[in-house]
């Protein structure tokens, strides 16, 4: 009875003395990043020219869409309908714009700095406690970024939450659907290894989506290994008209890690997309640009400037656009044309 009372009265004072320390001390900004190049330059996906390259990119297919996936929920019988031409197409419409919602892509901003700030520390509570309390601002009005979360650690220190103890909290109190109180072990390096060799890449992408933040370290972690896993098996149409394809092909621009998609791109016949690629990478690493102005009509152009300037794999792109280019220029490629 004696110590109830006493954790009740201990929040009461908690509460009263967190509400006037925040009115004096400096709050930390809603989401602080690390300081780096590439950190810097993340902040270049929200750009218009960006978002419109990678839409581009993406290639929207809307039977990939819309295909049936074994995510284990009940898959709802189809339905029949008899409809005019007109209805058709407003039917169509609508499922062009759900498209648009489903391929909308999961934002890339850089790796958050852990909050690490002491309100205040009271060593008179030393001994009293055995366990840490956690006091949550659970009004309705705050979002999961801007409520506040303190702790008061068992030595007497009152500081506010870290990123992992605001997750739990939010998760306890808030629930989100997909998500965890803990991180699964699936997100962890022995149980990711056999996901990413079994190219289970939309699976695991998803699974972070909804279990992290965007600047979340471990979200960061595992989107890297899974872009890498992807870049290094060439699996690039797996991914292709899914919301992860942008962000993977931002990566790797970022990274200057194009050479195996541009190679992808000329063997499949995608030269526009590899000048939509070459476009992205001139704009992420303005210091190191292309020296070739793009136009429509001469992407062999564009490429071959990227390889003689920007290559890491010289020698494999340089063999695939000598074939592009061959068969561009040969009279089968006319005829075809």
């Amino acid at each position: 009875m004696l110590s109830s009372r006493l954790c009740m009265g201990l929040r009461q004072l908690e509460s009263s003395f967190i509400n006037r320390q925040l009115l004096t001390t400096r709050r930390p900004a809603t989401c602080t990043f690390a300081s780096s190049t590439d950190s810097e330059k993340k902040y270049l996906f929200f750009e218009n020219k960006v978002q419109d390259l990678l839409k581009r990119l993406t290639r929207k297919d809307v039977n990939k869409v819309f295909r049936k996936r074994k995510d284990g929920e009940k898959v709802e019988a189809a339905v029949y309908k008899f409809m005019t031409t007109a209805q058709l197409e407003e039917e169509l419409k609508k499922a062009d714009l759900k498209a648009d919602e489903l391929l909308q892509m999961p934002p890339v901003v850089p790796e958050r700095e852990e909050i690490d700030e002491v309100l205040d520390k009271d060593e008179k509570l030393v001994g009293l406690l055995d366990t840490k309390i956690i006091f949550t601002d659970i009004s309705l009005d705050k979002t999961d970024r801007s409520r506040t979360i303190a702790v008061r650690d068992v030595d007497g220190t009152l500081r506010l939450a870290t990123w992992e103890e605001r997750s739990r909290m939010n998760q306890i109190y808030f629930p989100r659907p997909g998500r965890e109180i803990w991180v699964p072990h699936v997100f962890q390096d022995e149980a990711l290894q056999p996901i990413l060799e079994r190219k289970d890449y939309e699976f695991i992408l998803n699974r972070a989506c909804a279990q992290f933040e965007p600047d979340d370290p471990d979200y960061i972690r595992v989107t890297t290994k899974t872009y890498e896993a992807v870049n290094s098996f060439g699996d690039f149409d797996l991914l292709r008209s899914t919301r992860h394809f942008g962000p993977l092909v931002f990566h790797l621009a970022l990274t200057k890690n194009l050479d195996r998609l541009l190679i992808e791109n000329l063997e499949t016949d995608r030269l526009e997309d590899a000048a939509w690629a070459l476009q992205l990478y001139n704009i992420l690493h303005a210091d190191a640009k292309i020296n070739h102005d793009y136009k429509r009509g001469a992407e062999l152009e564009f490429v071959k400037a990227y390889i003689d300037q920007c290559s890491k794999d010289n020698s494999q792109l340089e063999l695939a656009y000598k074939h592009c280019k061959d068969f561009l220029s040969s009279p089968k490629s006319a005829a075809v044309a």
